[in-house]
């Protein structure tokens, strides 16, 4: 039994968050294992453990109140964030009511697509948004052994990378696949249309979690679809979606990230009989295939997924470079920065690096030869406005130019694919906070290494469940010295931060 004093802070603080990870992975491997051996009974029995674990209550509640990205995103109550004394008590609350939980509505916020219709994004409140995570940590172990191996949107340990790699071995020229041709897939409204029952009847869960997560599926129904739709801007959704196509990889040597699908076609495929098994698949399950955005593409014309395009050359060779309109993006996320007249150039450096860093890291397994790659006409602008704004020498422009634009070292289809169907519920700790080491660069990759793939903080594995950050143990940001580098998981490097300024 934990205890703690709701009247100050440092309770929270100085929970055994060490302990508490352990706990709630050691029952999540067990569920992953149970189901593997089709012990059902017994996954379910597990699962119950899991919604009472303590552990898991405080876990969930710090993921969504601290570490999610949309934790500052408030719900029709109008909460954005919980005092330390709050998360107790809903600690307290999903404990009572935790088997029997009640969602309240949705906020629905609009967002533009890119083909100028709208997507209604429904954010749950905060309260909700902790049992969804209680329930999704039940539940991801348990499915993640049913899980197709070449399944790689929203699954801990598999990225857009995977994906990306699984179509350089399929169309690199010792595949042929000059001779190739690929579908393009489109879901039409994937998230509102998935029907209720495709989700439940296929739903590995005891009573407490499946009557919530229907209850959770009911809050954000569209009144003209009452059986359809997984609210967009739910913890759970991601994982619901994955489990209701599951299985449509097996149709034909496809690859899918989320609903975003690419179907590898040999030169004697049928493209119009594999197009109806997915049709007949997606309508058991109340959805069907967008006529207008699905495609047949020969390889040699190229085609975009997930923010790449994706081309075989008349040489043979495969290439893949960021696509046009992820191109486009970025460089209007760029220029938004540099033309920004409310802050001067050494904000907008700053301002302006991790949106150049993020973009470089994303695309480092790609082709980012030339001019418009290197980002030197982007950078060249920057430079422009940076030197006419400051008032200082050319030599401060050029560093400052320098600093928002991070070089990031790329290696052309170089990434290392998952094994199989490896999971980070099989227990293999060692390959897997190995693996997540590999997705750093540059002294974050070092300072892993060196401490054996080992949060410098918590003393916890640097699994692929939270980001690892790079501390400057002296608070000196310019000091790169080896022993000065500590890496640590992202929340313990915020209770560093808060720690530090209290004293």
């Amino acid at each position: 039994m934990i205890r703690h004093s709701k009247d100050t802070s440092e309770s929270w603080k100085t929970l055994p968050w060490k302990k508490l990870r352990r706990n709630l992975f050691r029952l999540q491997c067990r569920v992953f294992k149970a189901v593997q051996v089709r012990d059902y009974r017994k996954a379910k029995s597990l699962q119950k453990l899991v919604l009472k674990s303590t552990s898991a209550r405080l876990l969930a509640i710090r993921q969504v109140s601290q570490l999610n990205a949309g934790k500052k995103t408030p719900g029709i109550d109008g909460k954005a964030s919980l005092s330390f004394e709050e998360r107790f008590e809903l600690s307290d609350k999903l404990k009572r009511h935790g088997s029997n939980w009640h969602h309240q509505g949705l906020r629905e916020i609009p967002i533009p697509k890119k083909d100028g219709k709208i997507r209604i994004l429904k954010v749950p409140i905060l309260a909700d948004r902790a049992w969804q995570c209680l329930a999704k940590y039940a539940l991801e172990p348990a499915h993640e052994a049913t899980f197709h191996e070449r399944s790689y949107g929203f699954r801990t340990g598999r990225s857009a990378h995977d994906a990306q790699k699984i179509l350089f071995n399929n169309l690199r020229s010792y595949c042929n696949g000059i001779e190739k041709r690929v579908i393009e897939l489109d879901i039409e409204k994937c998230f509102d249309r998935i029907n209720h029952s495709a989700i439940m009847d296929r739903l590995i869960a005891p009573l407490s979690i499946r009557q919530g997560i229907f209850r959770c599926l009911k809050s954000g129904v569209n009144p003209e679809f009452p059986e359809q739709g997984t609210p967009q801007g739910g913890v759970v959704s991601p994982l619901l979606a994955n489990i209701a196509l599951n299985g449509i990889e097996d149709i034909h040597q496809s690859v899918r990230y989320a609903d975003d699908m690419v179907i590898i076609l040999k030169p004697k495929d049928n493209a119009e009989k594999i197009l109806d098994k997915i049709s007949h698949f997606l309508a058991e399950r109340g959805m069907k295939v967008s006529q207008q955005k699905t495609k047949l593409t020969a390889t040699t014309d190229g085609f975009d997924f997930l923010g790449w395009h994706f081309k075989v050359q008349s040489n043979g060779k495969f290439r893949c470079t960021p696509s046009v309109e992820n191109f486009k993006a970025f460089r209007q996320k760029a220029k938004a920065i540099v033309n920004n007249s409310n802050y001067g150039a050494t904000v907008k450096a700053e301002k302006l690096a991790p949106v150049v860093r993020g973009w470089r890291n994303y695309h480092r397994f790609c082709r980012m030869d030339g001019s418009r790659f290197s980002l030197w006409h982007v950078n060249n602008r920057t430079f422009k406005v940076f030197n006419k704004e400051t008032k200082l020498d050319r030599h401060t422009a050029i560093k400052l130019v320098e600093k928002a634009f991070p070089k990031v070292p790329y290696s052309e289809n170089k990434h290392v694919n998952v094994k199989g169907k490896k999971s980070p519920f099989d227990g293999d700790i060692t390959y897997w906070s190995q693996r997540n080491s590999k997705l750093y660069e540059g002294e974050t990759s070092i300072a892993l290494k060196r401490q054996n793939h080992i949060c410098g903080y918590c003393g916890l594995k640097t699994l692929s469940d939270e980001k690892v950050h790079l501390h400057h143990v002296d608070g000196n940001h310019n000091n790169w010295k080896p022993k000065n580098l500590l890496a640590v998981h992202e929340s313990c490097h915020d209770y560093i931060h808060m720690k530090q300024s209290e004293s």
